[in-house]
């Protein structure tokens, strides 16, 4: 096995989003906390990080009582994060997806004769070819449905177009939502999602493959994850308690980041980084 590798058992999802979003410092009004997360430094005064524990020399990004302090992302509100960001590309890949069949129709319908002609030079040309893979080109379900388009009328198609177009909307309004880690984009897309289910059991149920096992899957975990962390629609005491959550949560934060016991007031001079890195004294 190569050595010298970096092993994802010990990647520190902590370390790599203050290295791509900066350090999180924040001074609480509890002296005794404020205490343990101040240091002096040859540098000026130091304040610990509340993501990764690193000291970061100069003023605090914020101040104020310990249950207000930022829920920064770490830990398992990191791991949080990462689950509904995963959700969000998916459901943006979708939608993209969507939104550019919605033009495809449209512009099927606008080349409607063209595409005609194309379609009637070459189907007797290919027909001969898989007559002998054995399959009879004219009754596949692909050359129904296309022969099925070209008889649909310019209202229909429009409002197929439209229809596809407002769904791919749809997904990409709930893939924005679920990167910001909006609220709103949580019910958005429970909701949305939740809509679609019968679909697609409707779909199992006229065909089953594996694709469309794997959609439903990840739908239903989808909705089960974002109602059940998230406290949607008032279950597990609703929006009250989720804020309640998010306040102890800061200030268990806080407290992690304090550490056990007082931090020394002093360090020898550094002519180094200014963030010391977590686990190591300020004082070596």
């Amino acid at each position: 096995m190569p050595t010298g590798l970096p092993s994802w058992r010990h990647l520190d999802l902590n370390l790599r989003s203050c290295g791509l979003h900066g350090h999180a410092t924040y001074a609480p009004d509890e002296p005794e906390l404020a205490a343990r997360l101040r240091a002096e430094t040859a540098l000026g005064e130091a304040w610990r990080c509340l993501r990764c524990g690193a000291f970061v020399t100069g003023s605090p990004q914020g101040r104020g009582p310990a249950d207000e302090a930022p829920l920064v992302l770490r830990g398992a509100a990191l791991k949080d994060a990462l689950v509904l960001r995963l959700l969000a590309v998916e459901k943006g890949i979708r939608g993209a997806l969507i939104v550019l069949l919605a033009f495809g129709i449209w512009r099927f319908d606008g080349s409607r004769s063209a595409l005609q002609q194309v379609f009637d030079s070459y189907l007797p040309l290919l027909t001969p070819v898989f007559q002998r893979l054995g399959i009879d080109l004219a009754n596949t379900g692909p050359v129904h449905l296309i022969e099925s388009a070209f008889a649909a009328n310019h209202r229909t198609l429009t409002l197929v177009a439209a229809a596809v177009l407002g769904y791919g909307a749809l997904q990409l309004v709930e893939s924005t939502g679920l990167w910001l880690m909006r609220r709103w984009g949580e019910y958005v897309a429970a909701v949305g999602t939740t809509v679609f289910i019968p679909l697609e059991i409707y779909e199992l149920h006229e065909k089953v493959t594996s694709v469309r096992i794997l959609a439903l899957v990840v739908n239903l975990f989808a909705i089960g994850y974002l109602v059940w962390t998230k406290r949607l629609f008032g279950l597990r005491g609703g929006h009250a308690a989720y804020v309640a959550q998010r306040h102890t949560a800061s200030l268990i934060e806080v407290e992690r980041a304090a550490g056990p016991g007082p931090v020394p007031t002093a360090i020898p001079r550094r002519h180094t980084a200014p963030a010391i890195p977590p686990g190591r004294s300020p004082t070596t």
